[in-house]
């Protein structure tokens, strides 16, 4: 009989072994073993067919540059605007609030330079200590240019979660900006950015969101979640390596985001510099897609609701499995919130007297593929008092099924034990 994260739950999503089929890189040897584990998702997931072929056929058949008036050029507008439609029902947002970008850091920069031409000396900017660095050195760097000033909101380190009552404490009339992280991509920790934001607009803040360890496995409702701004990044949710940005309509274009004279004013183009990735666009939209083909509904939105319920389920077993398993090794420390609490399907650990470096190395010796270090979440690290090594992570995606975790429980088990 197979097992709870094997199953196809009730609302008809495709089994893991159809989603497998799908990935050319499963089928990857290495080391004298058979297939390559993937635990490497929070870094960047694998690659479904269909996006290669998007990109490829993009590539082969339409490409061109933008706005002129000759066939290959006309449909690249098409596949452009198609791709911000796309994205648009991602995060429930309109076409016209997605920008693309090199990625989300590149994004944050060069919003945050914009924000900035409105800020002045003794403005205050709220960032926290469970962020990814690109969600603070960006803004640490408009403080710096602008003498505006930047508060962190500290962490729990046992309980991997923000401190609710220093957030509290830091907010004031003086907060221009409030960035906060959906989801920490060191920790799993999902953090209740609704409940941040409704608070900072009632002092006039503009809020921003991390959502790159978000989206992967939650459905995106920029909406719902009361942002101004949001960024993700599809390589994590199995596109190529871009970025997207969402702004409400209104306020990129009152934003002086830094241009040429001949760009256009009006959202979402006027964010965008230069020449766009158009194959990496058109790749963005393709990851959307492959997650709307995996269940069913009426609608995009629809099918993406569905897909984002059935994955959960089935990440929520192997994280308990894989929680579960690292907590009855001696030697393991887990680090983060418990499976019950709001969390990505994401743990990291250490293992008494081995480097997560030496971990990653054995591991992948054996076949099983996952990061290790501090993932840019380097006040994490500090706060954990865990030194420049930082953690193992191990990463549950669509792909990931109950053999390969146990597989994993069963390797480091060997390692902790000196094997």
């Amino acid at each position: 009989m197979k097992d709870a994260a094997q199953q196809a739950p009730t609302d008809s999503a495709i089994s893991v072994a159809e989603i497998r089929a799908r990935f050319p890189a499963l089928k990857r040897s290495h080391g004298g073993r058979p297939a390559v584990a993937y635990f490497d998702g929070p870094g960047g997931t694998q690659v479904p067919h269909s996006v290669v072929e998007a990109i490829t056929d993009y590539l082969y058949h339409h490409n061109a540059n933008t706005h002129w008036e000759y066939p290959t050029s006309n449909e690249t507008d098409a596949l452009i605007e198609n791709a911000r439609q796309t994205l648009a029902e991602f995060l429930n947002a309109a076409p016209t609030e997605i920008a693309f970008g090199a990625n989300m850091t590149t994004l944050t920069f060069h919003l945050s330079r914009a924000i900035g031409r409105r800020l002045g000396s003794g403005d205050e900017i709220i960032v926290t200590e469970l962020d990814h660095h690109a969600n603070v050195a960006p803004w640490q760097a408009l403080a710096h240019e602008r003498g505006a000033v930047v508060r962190t909101v500290k962490m729990l380190p046992e309980a991997g979660e923000l401190d609710w009552n220093d957030f509290t404490k830091l907010l004031n009339g003086r907060t221009k900006l409030v960035a906060f992280g959906a989801a920490s991509n060191a920790l799993g920790t999902i953090t209740d950015v609704r409940r941040a934001f409704e608070a900072a607009h009632q002092f006039g803040a503009l809020c921003f969101v991390d959502a790159v360890h978000y989206a992967p496995h939650q459905v995106v409702d920029v909406r719902s979640l009361n942002c101004d701004f949001l960024a993700c990044s599809a390589y994590k949710f199995y596109g190529p390596h871009i970025g997207v940005l969402y702004g409400k309509q209104d306020l990129l274009e009152s934003l002086d985001f830094p241009k040429l004279l001949p760009a256009p004013d009006t959202a979402p183009e006027c964010l965008e510099t230069g020449t766009q990735n158009h194959e990496g666009i058109v790749g963005a939209a393709a990851a959307v897609d492959f997650y709307a083909s995996l269940a069913p509904g009426n609608s995009r939105r629809e099918r993406l609701q569905a897909t984002f319920s059935a994955l959960h389920t089935r990440g929520a077993v192997l994280t308990a499995r894989l929680w579960q398993g690292l907590s009855d090794i001696q030697g393991v420390k887990l680090y983060g919130p418990p499976p019950a609490s709001p969390r990505t399907p994401t743990v990291s650990f250490t293992i008494a007297g081995v480097s997560s470096t030496i971990v990653a190395q054995k591991l992948a010796a054996r076949g099983i593929f996952l990061s290790h270090g501090d993932f840019y979440a380097a006040t994490v690290i500090e706060r954990l008092s865990l030194g420049v090594e930082g953690l193992v992570r191990a990463g549950c995606a669509c792909y990931t099924t109950t053999e390969e975790v146990e597989s994993l429980l069963q390797e480091v088990d060997e390692i902790a034990s000196g094997v």
